[in-house]
């Protein structure tokens, strides 16, 4: 059959290819697959991204306008993102993002992850309730009390309170076994800002016995650090809300912290108050640390009290001022046996048997080389002051 001939009016496209059937009869054009449009911009749009910073070339003639047709210029119809080029500097590769740093836990935080029953699961009763004490202070900041058995040289972790950080300082440090934990009190928290005491005040500090709460637990160790400043704070606060406590001439007790040979340093509901010997006693004491010792509970009366300014407390009110009626039992120009009890800015200062104190001078005869304190003497009264209660007197002769 031969083959029909092809009117050359009709109009074709050049560019499009021609497939020819098997029986050569007829042949026609093949449409050219249109691009869907997202698929186009797709394309376009990832050119863009992997061609940045490459130097611009000349455009490939083959390409046809039906790719450049789509999208139009209104790039924000576009019903999904645009894609973003990676950094220049990193290749085409973007940046790994940093690991989250996780957060160190806090010393109480590890306290609590402790498995105590495992800790404590061979504890004598003994053992298992100073532990439980020493748990319950340091979750609820309640008081514990406990005697100063030692004084140690010990290196602490001390943090800086201005910078932050944590350096390591030597310090004296007040030691407290309440049966078998050793509990560490650091110098720092032994006293009030403002009210630091010198060192050797601590280590005359052996016996007393004092309040404190725990700051810190290490179990595994077997040991724990207090503050005896947070419960001197508390006992303050406590004292404070109390005008019945505070109330001028309400008695209370005091417990001795430390006794030198003319002062004598309580505390008295966490004020801590030095005390002379016109506080402690009528009478005359040559050296305290002979009558008083730390650890020791004394009653007293409160003369004083202002949330500023302190707390002011004597001891010798509880007493009866044995100055009262010396007149009628030591007159004027009686004779009495005294004892020497010290000697100040050249006076003598001698106790009579009820307690009253006479000052004395020596007798022309004598000097103060021949009399020691402690020495038994005869004296003469002389006179009495009524406005500052003091009796006069004269040393006669050692007995």
């Amino acid at each position: 059959m031969p083959r029909k001939k092809i009117n050359q009016d009709e109009q074709t496209l050049p560019s499009t290819p021609v497939m020819e059937t098997e029986n050569q009869d007829t042949v026609f054009p093949i449409p050219e697959q249109e691009t869907p449009p997202v698929q186009a911009a797709v394309k376009k749009a990832t050119k863009k991204a992997t061609t940045k910073g490459v130097p611009e070339t000349e455009p490939d003639s083959t390409e046809t306008d039906e790719t450049t047709s789509w999208p139009p210029e209104d790039t924000d119809q576009i019903p999904f993102p645009a894609v973003e080029a990676p950094p220049e500097d990193q290749g085409g590769m973007a940046e790994p993002l940093p690991e989250p740093r996780r957060r160190q836990k806090s010393e109480r935080q590890q306290f609590f992850d402790l498995r105590f029953s495992e800790l404590d699961r061979y504890l004598t009763n003994e053992e298992r309730a100073e532990w439980n004490s020493i748990y319950a202070s340091y979750r609820g900041r309640s008081a514990m009390s406990g005697t100063i058995i030692g004084v140690d040289q010990l290196s602490v972790n001390v943090k800086d309170s201005e910078v932050g950080t944590m350096e390591r300082k030597t310090m004296y440090c007040a030691i407290v076994v309440p049966y078998r934990v050793r509990i560490v009190i650091p110098a720092p928290e032994m006293w009030e800002k403002g009210q630091e005491r010198p060192d050797f005040v601590l280590q005359n500090m052996v016996g007393a016995n004092i309040d404190f709460i725990i700051t810190k637990v290490d179990r595994e160790s077997g040991f724990a650090i207090a503050s005896r400043r947070l419960a001197s704070q508390a006992r303050q606060y406590y004292f404070d809300r109390r005008p019945a406590l505070h109330g001028v001439g309400a008695r209370t007790m005091c417990k001795v912290m430390a006794v030198g040979p003319r002062r004598c340093l309580v505390e008295c509901y966490g004020h801590d108050i030095n005390l002379t010997q016109r506080e402690l006693r009528y009478t005359a004491i040559p050296d305290l640390r002979e009558v008083y010792h730390p650890g020791q509970e004394l009653p007293c009366i409160v003369m004083g009290y202002d949330a500023n300014k302190g707390l002011t407390i004597s001891v010798k009110e509880t007493e009866s001022n044995p100055f009262d009626g010396a007149e009628l039992r030591h007159p004027a120009g009686s004779r009495r046996q005294a004892t020497i009890a010290g000697k100040y800015g050249g006076g003598v200062f001698c106790n009579l048997p009820d307690g009253t104190v006479c000052m004395c001078n020596y007798a022309y005869q004598y000097q103060d080389a021949d009399f020691k304190v402690g020495d038994t003497v005869i004296l003469a009264i002389q006179r009495f002051d009524m406005d500052k209660k003091q009796m006069y007197g004269k040393i006669l002769t050692k007995w």
